[in-house]
């Protein structure tokens, strides 16, 4: 995974330059998306991977795609040079590697806090107030539900995880009392 990653970020930066130069990042990311779900039919993910079809039936079928949209021309030449050196595959991770320096960019962190009941307003906005001022950003936060905690929260923001659960705690202890 780590490696189609490495062989995504460089058509992934030139995507995200390209697109802060021509002032069209949000349009480059929607049709990034859009070729993503895209790629996740059958019908198209057996077009990328087929070895018979040419690259440039490739790049005019997912180009057809993006006739659909407001995609400029600039991600259609993407799309045909990604066809042409044989990395449509790499779609979804460029797309990731995209939507990753947008958010850095625009110094918005992504925090997921799952809670194991429904967070009042009151309490996600604490939750805001605490991320916003311990990482010196902006905070976009999600929040996901999960019983199985038994209480309290796991925050992960970035690569920063944060496990304050009753789950998380009798761990820790159990794991201290095997040491002991």
């Amino acid at each position: 995974m780590a490696e189609l990653a490495t062989l995504a970020r460089p058509y992934a930066n030139a995507a995200y330059d390209l697109a802060k130069q021509g002032d069209r990042v949000d349009v480059w990311s929607s049709a990034l998306a859009l070729l993503v779900e895209a790629g996740k039919t059958p019908e198209i993910k057996e077009l990328i991977g087929s070895q018979v079809v040419a690259h440039v039936q490739k790049s005019h079928t997912l180009n057809g795609l993006l006739g659909e949209s407001n995609a400029p021309e600039e991600v259609r030449r993407f799309v045909s040079v990604l066809a042409e050196n044989h990395r449509l595959d790499l779609l979804e991770d460029i797309a990731t590697l995209f939507e990753a320096r947008k958010a850095e960019d625009s110094k918005i962190l992504d925090v997921t806090i799952t809670s194991a009941v429904p967070l009042s307003s009151d309490q996600q906005a604490m939750f805001e107030t605490a991320l916003r001022k311990r990482f010196d950003r902006d905070v976009s936060v999600t929040t996901e539900l999960d019983p199985s905690l038994m209480g309290g929260a796991y925050i992960r923001a970035g690569d920063a995880v944060v496990d304050g659960s009753v789950r998380g705690k009798l761990a820790k202890m159990q794991e201290a009392l095997t040491r002991a």
